[in-house]
């Protein structure tokens, strides 16, 4: 379980195809606090520390991973949000993020705002459960952002100049892809819904 709090941006050094699978190489500054079989967010997905190599790591993608999310277009030197999971004796600053990632979104727009930007995303929605609500949670990347603009394949986020600082959001520009990770509450609602309706 996240909180959808990045801890910082990790820099892929390499990446390794073997089979369906994609194994990524990424460094960051608490790779001597890791273990393996440690649980990570890498942009809003949860992969496991499988190797230590000096001050990086090793987490592989199996195929389902690399149909849902974004991971497989990584590139080296490319920036990825980290977040560990959250301890159970912490303030959970965020909302609750799962790290399964529901699919992938289009950014169709950034719009700086006197000192924060508004970044428009389009999806392309694979059920009931993959929606937004206005003012509601959504991960992007595996940063924790409230909805705004709801719409029923669009949506906006603001962000501050912190999190465009300190997350890979940045980097965004008209086309690039995203991991949306929808409110695990909705996605509960909408799916009681459905089986009421039938």
């Amino acid at each position: 379980m996240f909180s959808g709090i990045v801890e910082e941006t990790a820099r892929v050094v390499a990446l390794e195809k073997e089979k369906d699978n994609l194994h990524i190489t990424l460094e960051c500054s608490f790779v001597n606090e890791l273990k393996i079989d440690q649980s990570i967010s890498h942009n809003g997905v949860c992969l496991t520390v499988v190797d230590i190599r000096g001050n990086s790591y090793v987490v592989t993608a199996i195929q389902e991973t690399l149909v849902k999310s974004n991971l497989g277009m990584l590139k080296v030197g490319d920036k990825v949000n980290l977040e560990r999971s959250t301890k159970l004796d912490g303030r959970l600053d965020g909302h609750m993020v799962q790290g399964h990632v529901d699919l992938t979104a289009k950014c169709t727009s950034v719009k700086e705002a006197e000192g924060s930007w508004y970044y428009a995303f389009e999806y392309e929605p694979k059920n009931e459960e993959h929606l937004t609500v206005e003012k509601g949670s959504v991960s992007i990347n595996g940063v924790s952002l409230t909805v705004v603009n709801s719409r029923e394949r669009s949506f906006e986020v603001a962000i501050i100049p912190y999190t465009y600082e300190a997350t890979n959001f940045h980097t965004f520009e008209p086309g690039t892809v995203v991991n949306i990770e929808f409110d695990i509450i909705g996605k509960y609602i909408a799916k009681i819904i459905k089986q009421m309706q039938q």
